[in-house]
């Protein structure tokens, strides 16, 4: 079956100015032009579509998408499999998040007891189903399964008190670096204090520590682009330099 940009629109519930758009910058071309000058979108691009939106409705960029549908290697079949184990994870976040609420009010009406532990479980498990989303790949490649499990373990394990101090000193972290930023010196007092200050905020979820790991995950944050965005969007430039101050802090600079 065939459809007008307005037609595809309405089935999609998206505009048609959007679907121009994609038209645009060449991520999702209409299958010909008809005499009239109207976009005619067919079976594969209505297919293509729906991997687009399946993808942004995970809060891929456009840009990756762009590149995941355009790529000669994309299946489409491996990609809705993807997809599907992507939003039963969702599911049973929402489920936790929903399950929470629900003992949240029980509690607050007398109808049964809440632990502390209880009240947070749900956003520690979205905030680890985040974190495997953006950057489980590479952290997996890097770390191992079981350094990686055992990290999300240990935010899983935190009480109330913990959390909000891990939360505390990632803050610190990032104004104190900030003020080191400032002096340029990475040697200095301020970034040495900012390199023992992610030292405490990793070993939170790390639990056992080493000068190595603590490097590579410095020079990381350097090396991809999603990690130094964080710490530059605070401070430009300041994810190479709290890269070398962890460098001379470990004594793995060379």
């Amino acid at each position: 079956m065939e459809y007008t940009i307005q037609k595809l629109g309405r089935l999609a519930g998206i505009s048609t100015r959007t679907l121009r758009y994609y038209d645009e910058i060449d991520m999702l071309k209409p299958a010909r032009i008809n005499s009239s000058g109207y976009r005619i979108y067919g079976q594969a691009e209505v297919d293509r579509l729906q991997q687009i939106l399946f993808y942004k409705e995970l809060g891929v960029s456009l840009d990756e998408i762009k590149a995941i549908v355009a790529s000669p290697d994309f299946d489409g079949d491996a990609a809705l499999r993807e997809h599907r184990a992507k939003l039963l994870e969702r599911r049973v976040q929402l489920d936790l998040l929903i399950a929470n609420v629900d003992k949240t009010l029980a509690q607050r009406e007398g109808k049964m007891t809440m632990t502390d532990k209880e009240r947070f479980e749900g956003f520690k498990q979205q905030l680890i189903d985040e974190n495997e989303r953006k950057y489980g790949k590479e952290i997996r490649e890097k770390y191992g399964e079981e350094q990686v499990e055992r990290s999300n373990q240990a935010l899983k394990n935190m009480t109330e008190e913990q959390y909000r101090e891990v939360e505390k000193l990632g803050e610190e972290v990032l104004s104190t670096l900030a003020a080191a930023f400032a002096t340029g010196d990475p040697a200095g007092e301020l970034a040495q204090k900012t390199a023992d200050l992610h030292k405490q905020w990793l070993t939170f979820y790390w639990g056992n520590y080493s000068k190595e790991a603590h490097a590579g995950v410095a020079q990381m944050y350097v090396d991809d682009e999603r990690f130094a965005a964080y710490y530059d969007k605070r401070q430009p430039g300041g994810a190479e330099f709290l890269r070398d101050a962890v460098l001379i802090y470990t004594g793995m600079k060379q």
